[in-house]
């Protein structure tokens, strides 16, 4: 048993971590949501969960019990999620797969097979059965995109919810047991009861960290695993695409159909081997317009599934100013925000085990009309050490090809980089980066490097990051926010969590510092800002309001034109005021907004944007999202420039597996719309049907443009 300051506050890992026993099922399970087989009443339950929101320890209204069931091919787990309410009680915003954490009920297990310490899987569902799947590293890096073939079905009652899981062992990496040797792995559980925020879990973990947290999981003992052999896992496509475009009166329409795909093998328990061929994303979303009016790169994630399946191992330390490696450069003509180019094939390798891991990368970009055809190589190994520490290194090669047709710059560049993480206790973690980038082509070498030292408790967190990108660093297969540059970044927040006002959840006030100078002359100053919230507010029912207020030191000494306005160099001061809330985004209406306001270096700008959501229920939801930006008096002409960004959104579902999305956006500074109508039909797990509508419309007095893109395709998923 925790102690009462155990259970208020941080407490360290448990020397004897608490086992629970898997039992043999000896007849079918018929995974139906139900729990009705002899075998699950024969299975031991596990019920004593630790409660860590919205208070951490004590009593807990939401009781949860969960049993283990294992037979020769799966790993079962059962659970009932007991709720007063029962159908009545429960929230659920939609069903689609990968749905978001915080927005409805959920119950998951984390498992850790090769008890690493400092990796997880994690399966986990809503009440109506919709799957989200992830992997986790260090509870810092999550691949929120990882697909696992699994099955889960629910079954809903007037005393709450059952879930029924079913994990292939060939779905997970685990090794083989010595002889005489008992199996253990690490898991944890995890039970959201979203309308009144209960988080519980299982085994006891603090608030200030997540269920990811491996090394205070619990032992999974009683397995009969079947030896671990090399599966493979093969999925062919096949695609018609037909495109009409019209460009100034320039009419052009062209179809084409491709096949290709992707093999999965598992040589053995550590060791993976991904084949690409012909690949292609026409069924991942599509990024949405941004007005960008910092002096910074606008970070647009991956969302492609080749590339975004243990991206943890690439990632570093896990920051987003200086990425080494960032794969929206493969497979783009130009820079990452530019039009798609073919990938001929691809093959990556990964080999993990609880001392290290090893991974490789390659991919041949086809060459296109707008770029030539490139080699992308990566090579990472990484070190363990210690409960959960690493270092690691990381070399990257771009080499693009002649043509003799494109008079274009030749990417010969390359990276060598060193990181790793140390946590000298569970509160404190220390994330370090230096990285060294040669372009052979200009013969240049150039240097950025990064640290962060973080403590995260139950009660407060402060830390402080720097970061330093001197003017030659270029990553041809990287990111970086800015070049020459030196960033410090330190600050915090208290977390207050009143015990006398229980609908509020915590109120987290603090201030963090961005302070900015060059890189290349230190003492030339940049930029600098105090971002201070005293009001920073989470209600027990999930809303929560913000107050901010941001004064701004600026110094323009290059080019600058937000939004197309030329900002006059010199040196700025203004102060900048916002305000932002959000009601209970798992109700079925929802509504959030800001308003930003104040000074804008010699003129004014005020921002406005507003969301509403409505989902009666969770087959059937829209959205509606505004942004107005007013700039007033601004730039070397004094200008006035007014934007509007809106963005309509619908979804529909028959159930988790057949489902229908659209958005129309559209964006008054450069009179852009688009649309994105996606159709997805999961006949069987991971084999998918889509048919996809894309459409860009730019209409100016300078340009008129419209492309239409229609797109069908078949994926089929076999596990050998």
């Amino acid at each position: 048993m925790l102690s009462a300051q155990e259970t208020d506050g941080n407490f360290p890992p448990p020397k004897n971590p608490k086992e629970v026993i898997a039992t043999r099922a000896k007849t079918n399970i018929k995974v139906d949501g139900q729990l009705n087989e002899q075998a699950w009443q024969q299975a031991i339950p596990i019920s004593d969960f630790f409660k860590i929101e919205p208070r951490q320890g004590g009593a807990y209204t939401y009781k949860t019990e969960v049993r283990i069931l294992f037979d020769d091919k799966n790993l079962y787990i059962g659970a009932f999620c007991a709720d007063s309410l029962g159908r009545k009680g429960i929230r659920v915003q939609d069903l689609r797969r990968d749905f978001n954490w915080g927005e409805n009920d959920i119950f998951g297990v984390q498992l850790d097979p090769q008890n690493l310490k400092q990796y997880a899987v994690s399966f986990q569902t809503t009440p109506y059965g919709n799957q989200r799947d992830l992997q986790n590293f260090n509870d810092q890096s999550t691949d929120n995109d990882w697909n696992a073939l699994w099955t889960v079905r629910t079954s809903r009652t007037d005393e709450g919810y059952y879930a029924e899981f079913a994990i292939p062992f060939k779905s997970l990496r685990y090794d083989a047991s010595e002889s005489g040797e008992e199996t253990a792995w690490g898991i944890t559980f995890t039970r959201l009861a979203r309308r009144n925020y209960e988080q519980t879990v299982f085994p006891a973990i603090p608030q200030s960290f997540s269920p990811y947290r491996m090394t205070y999981a619990a032992q999974l003992k009683g397995l009969e695993l079947p030896n671990p052999s090399a599966n493979v896992r093969v999925e062919p496509y096949a695609l018609y695409q037909y495109e009409n475009e019209n460009n100034d009166g320039a009419k052009s329409s062209v179809g084409d159909f491709k096949l290709g795909g992707d093999v999965k093998w598992a040589v053995n328990p550590n060791t993976v081997v991904d084949l690409t061929f012909n690949t292609d994303f026409a069924q991942a979303d599509v990024d949405r317009a941004v007005n960008n009016l910092e002096r910074f790169n606008i970070f647009f994630p991956e969302r492609r599934q080749f590339f975004l399946e243990n991206s943890g191992i690439w990632s570093g330390s896990n920051q987003f100013a200086i990425r080494p490696f960032f794969s929206r450069k493969i497979g783009l003509a130009g820079d990452f925000n530019a039009e798609p180019a073919p990938i001929d094939v691809g093959v990556r390798f990964t080999q993990r085990d609880e001392k290290q891991t090893l991974a490789g990368l390659y991919i041949h970009q086809a060459e296109t009309d707008i770029s030539q055809a490139g080699n992308f190589g990566v090579l990472r190994y990484t070190r363990n050490y210690g409960n959960e520490n690493n270092i690691g290194v990381m070399f990257t090669h771009r080499l693009d090809e002649s043509s003799d047709d494109l008079a274009l710059g030749k990417q010969n560049n390359s990276t060598f980089t060193v990181d790793g993480l140390f946590r000298p206790s569970s509160i404190w973690t220390v994330n370090y980066l230096a990285s060294v980038s040669s372009n052979y082509e200009q013969d240049e070498l150039g240097l950025s490097a990064r640290v962060f030292a973080g403590r995260s408790a139950n009660k407060s967190y402060w830390g402080w990051v720097t970061e330093y990108i001197d003017s030659k660093y270029d990553p041809a297969m990287g990111f970086i926010s800015q070049s020459n540059v030196i960033k410090h970044n330190p600050g915090g927040y208290w977390i207050v969590r009143p015990k006398k006002l229980n609908w509020i959840r915590r109120w987290d006030p603090g201030f963090f510092v961005n302070y900015y100078h060059d890189a290349d002359n230190p003492g030339n100053f940049q930029q600098a800002s105090i971002y201070f919230f005293p009001i920073y507010v989470f209600f027990t029912d999930g809303s929560f309001v913000e107050y901010a207020v941001t004064p701004t030191w600026q110094n323009i000494n290059f080019d600058f034109a937000p939004l197309g306005i030329d900002i006059a160099e010199g040196d700025y001061f203004y102060v900048r005021h916002n305000v932002n809330f959000r009601t209970d985004q798992s109700k079925k209406w929802s509504l959030s907004g800001s308003y930003d306001w104040g000074e804008f270096y010699n003129g004014k700008q005020e921002k406005v944007e507003a969301g509403a959501r409505l989902a009666p229920s969770p087959y059937f939801a829209v959205n509606f999202d505004y942004e107005f930006i007013k700039l007033r008096n601004l730039g070397e002409q004094s200008e006035d420039l007014d934007t509007h960004l809106t963005t309509v959104g619908a979804r529909f579902a028959l159930n988790p597996r057949i489902q229908l999305s659209s958005f129309y956006q559209h964006n008054t500074f450069d009179d852009q719309g688009r649309w994105n109508v996606r159709f997805s039909w999961e006949y069987q797990p991971l084999s998918f049907v889509y048919l996809v509508f894309n459409s860009n419309n730019i209409d100016t007095t300078d340009r008129v443009y419209k492309q239409d893109q229609t797109i069908a395709k078949v994926t089929f998923l076999k596990q050998f």
